[in-house]
């Protein structure tokens, strides 16, 4: 299978507001308020894939965003700055970027929902796993992510992407890998393509045997089909988000 990569150059509408939550020109979050959204109704915080590379950025995410605006779901996509061999640069960026989400004024009262794709997916289900009570997630919704860095390095995922965005070894930072983390607090599905290429179901599955709470979601497609409003998977993205918000 060829995986469908259509989704990162879609033509897509700006952001409502380019939100600031730091000095770098890369922190920054897209945000999208989805007028008409009900108050009750959680903000989608989406982190961005493209294993923790500087090439990759949310730009790609903006069709997704724009799906979930219309959908009736506000949301914020950070960018974080990505340094290979700096993990936890990219790890403060995060959730720093949450808390500022949180923040927002027109986002007053309202809970959010962790959510990322690929790598983007790893960032989330670590964030929710180490934020403080006051900060926590109502829940996760990580599509098609990195959930096991040993397994990702074992499998030599990207290309070294593990061992690129760390600097050394998954066994060398067990506080990174959601996998070895606790439990998040708040509810996580897994929204996961059985013909993922990029990052094979396999690598989900080894999160939910850590996590028996975790649901996982078994979809049609490849990698990319997760956040492409077009796909068939879309609807279960919807569902999940639903769900854990």
């Amino acid at each position: 299978m060829t995986e469908d990569r259509s989704v990162l150059d879609r033509e897509a509408s700006p952001p409502d507001v380019v939100l600031s939550y730091g000095s770098d020109p890369d922190q920054v979050a897209d945000v999208r308020f989805a007028e008409g959204s009900p108050p009750e109704r959680p903000v989608v915080v989406l982190l961005h894939g493209g294993f923790w590379r500087p090439q990759f950025d949310r730009l790609h995410l903006r069709a997704t965003t724009g799906a979930l605006a219309a959908a009736g779901w506000p949301s914020a996509a950070p960018e974080y700055r990505r340094v290979p061999g700096s993990p936890d640069l990219m790890v403060d960026d995060v959730l720093t970027a949450i808390r500022a989400v949180g923040g927002v004024p027109e986002f007053s009262g309202r809970r959010i929902v962790l959510a990322g794709h690929s790598a983007g997916g790893h960032l989330a289900l670590l964030a929710a796993a180490v934020l403080e009570p006051a900060s926590a997630a109502a829940g996760v919704v990580a599509l098609a992510p990195v959930a096991d860095l040993g397994l990702a390095e074992a499998l030599g995922l990207g290309g070294g992407a593990v061992a690129a965005f760390l600097g050394g070894a998954a066994a060398e930072r067990p506080d990174l890998d959601p996998v070895r983390l606790p439990t998040p607090r708040g509810a996580v599905r897994i929204v996961h393509g059985t013909a993922d290429e990029i990052v094979p179901i396999e690598v989900a599955e080894s999160y939910v045997r850590a996590h028996p709470a975790a649901g996982l979601v078994r979809v049609d497609g490849g990698h990319f089909a997760v956040i492409d409003p077009a796909s068939g998977a879309w609807s279960s993205v919807l569902d999940a988000l639903a769900r854990v918000g």
